[in-house]
């Protein structure tokens, strides 16, 4: 398969909007479907990989996997490994547990359900999550696990019926998914059923070019389709929003997009010269340790200062997204690409090793209940007895009036005790809750010293 680097452009198209999204840009507000161009660009180049290997009779299944390997799990692995540390100092216990939870579901292509059950994708708490975007990598995962398998049985005992079968997979794929996005939105959202098509699309492209290789129109043929297939992506990003369901029919716009350009870009077209530029190729080149690296750096900005990012902060985090792709890319992902640096054995171990570790700790963290005393200090740990945690609360911190919160909160009738971290100032962060809530008052109230932390209890 020769290389093409408007895809790697086309990449980059894909990723920008999607961080722009994620970072509250509002302009980008159907930014979300980068997202979609990238499973039908992966759809393309997996099979276009797979059907040349068949028709030279040198596809092998545990190669296949061992490549993809090779693309997805170092840079993942390793960005999840720098997540670990923060998620330590600044996650609150229950989020905690939720970050071990993905620990576990990551490494064996789960998070998307993981996710599903979890959160809906466009709720606040949802911008919390340091690793919310590996739903996306699940999805492309289980996708490839199954294709192959397929693929190869077909290819032996009914090859004439493969794009026939394909393409009724898809358009049941896509009539589950439109119901699905009115009826269960974040089933149709996460999980792979309802997304299967968007990949096909990529792949009949695949089909296409294995059969004729090219593309022969009239220039002006290609200069139109690719510039409306490029207009269509545009078009999306700018028009669409959370309200627009996704996947539904209204998501082949993009889709459909990516397969004009994949299907009538080439040299002459002002398209290609767009997308072939070197400084978008080298951002497409970059596109997965980019992806990799946003979620983690806007979710725990977000977990700091427990509030949207301002466009400045923003600006900040997309500005340092830039080189830590880059070096990821360097010096992470291009030398275990590259066959020579690391034999297939090599490849198995340390995948195995890595996941191995992952799911330990994410099992230790969620056995622990996001390792809920971690914020305590030694001198709070000595004042364990009831009386004397309540009289620790008392003496260090200030003593606020729970009715007149009762009044409004409508939860409980009256409060026994009522605790602040800071005197006469707006609440940041309030605690309802027993004696555990309270612990987890001393851990936020040491640890956020700029917010004012209150605590309701009625006992217990």
């Amino acid at each position: 398969m020769r290389y093409r680097p408007e895809i790697d452009g086309l990449r980059a198209i894909a990723v920008i909007p999607v961080i722009l999204f994620h970072a509250g840009f509002e302009t980008f507000s159907g930014g979300l479907i980068g997202v979609d161009v990238f499973f039908v660009i992966s759809g393309y180049l997996i099979t276009s990989i797979m059907l040349s290997e068949m028709d030279e009779g040198k596809f092998n299944l545990i190669n296949f996997y061992v490549r993809r390997m090779r693309r997805i799990l170092p840079a993942l692995f390793f960005i999840m490994a720098l997540c670990i540390p923060f998620a330590w100092m600044w996650l609150l216990p229950s989020d905690m547990k939720d970050f071990s939870q993905s620990l576990i579901a990551v490494p064996t292509f789960s998070s998307n359900i993981l996710f599903w059950r979890e959160i809906g994708y466009f709720q606040t708490a949802a911008q919390f999550k340091p690793l919310l975007h590996t739903w996306s990598l699940a999805v492309e995962e289980q996708y490839y696990i199954l294709f192959p398998l397929f693929l190869m049985l077909a290819w032996q005992f009914g090859k004439r019926w493969i794009l026939t079968t394909l393409i009724v997979v898809a358009l049941l794929s896509l009539g589950v998914a439109h119901w699905a996005a009115y009826n269960h939105p974040w089933a149709a959202f996460y999980l792979l059923p309802t997304r299967g098509w968007e990949i096909l699309l990529g792949v009949f492209v695949a089909f296409y070019f294995n059969r004729h290789k090219s593309v022969h129109f009239k220039q002006i043929t290609h200069q139109v389709l690719s510039a409306v297939g490029f207009t269509l992506i545009l078009f999306s990003i700018f028009a669409y929003s959370e309200q627009t369901p996704f996947p539904s029919l209204f998501t082949l716009v993009p889709t459909i997009g990516a397969v004009l350009v994949i299907l009538f870009t080439h040299k002459n077209t002002f398209v290609h010269r767009l997308l072939s530029h070197s400084s978008t190729v080298g951002m497409g080149l970059a596109s997965y340790s980019a992806y990799l690296w946003h979620q983690p750096l806007l979710a725990y900005a977000r977990n700091v200062t427990l509030h949207q990012l301002s466009f400045f902060l923003s600006g900040i985090f997309l500005v340092l997204i830039v080189p830590l792709s880059y070096l990821t890319w360097r010096y992470v992902e291009k030398p275990f690409r590259k066959g020579g640096n690391f034999s297939t054995q090599t490849i198995l171990s340390l995948s195995l090793f890595g996941a191995s570790i992952f799911i330990i700790l994410g099992m230790a963290g969620n056995l622990n209940n996001g390792y809920e005393n971690r914020f305590i200090s030694d001198e709070i740990e000595r004042h364990q007895s009831h009386e004397e945690y309540h009289k620790y609360i008392d003496d260090n911190y200030f003593i606020c009036n729970p009715n007149e919160i009762a009044k409004e909160a409508f939860i409980w009738n009256e409060f026994v005790r009522c605790n602040q971290s800071k005197k006469d100032t707006t609440i940041d962060i309030a605690l309802v809750g027993d004696s555990q809530a309270g612990h987890l008052f001393l851990g936020l109230a040491e640890a956020l010293t700029d917010k004012n932390v209150v605590y309701y209890s009625q006992g217990g």
